[in-house]
């Protein structure tokens, strides 16, 4: 088993803001983004930067001071969320995490193989 490695995705910046009257401030990114670093998280997914302003910058905030982890922002398949997202992660190199519907046949016929 030496070869095999596991890869953590966190989600927690972004998906952690899903609960009804939760949001994180600048600062509690950060500080809980070196937190996942410490822990030895591989990719942290940092917000929406297309959401907010606030989103926006707290994505860019992480970019610019977490190093090691990949940082990537949420984007779904629009020109300007993957535009939003690439500004925010543009002092360094990171990623656009992306996610799309099922094609309408899958839907109507249930067979997403």
């Amino acid at each position: 088993m030496s070869g095999n490695r596991l890869t953590i995705f966190d989600t927690t910046l972004r998906d952690g803001e899903q609960a009804p009257g939760f949001s994180l401030r600048i600062d509690e990114k950060l500080k809980l983004a070196r937190q996942l670093k410490t822990l030895g998280v591989d990719i942290i997914e940092a917000g929406f930067p297309i959401a907010s302003e606030a989103d926006a910058e707290a994505v860019r905030m992480v970019a610019t001071h977490v190093r090691g982890p990949i940082i990537a922002g949420l984007a779904r398949c629009h020109s300007k969320d993957v535009e939003r997202a690439a500004w925010a992660l543009a002092r360094r190199s990171g990623g656009v995490s992306t996610s799309s519907s099922p094609p309408p046949i899958c839907i109507s016929s249930g067979s997403c193989g």
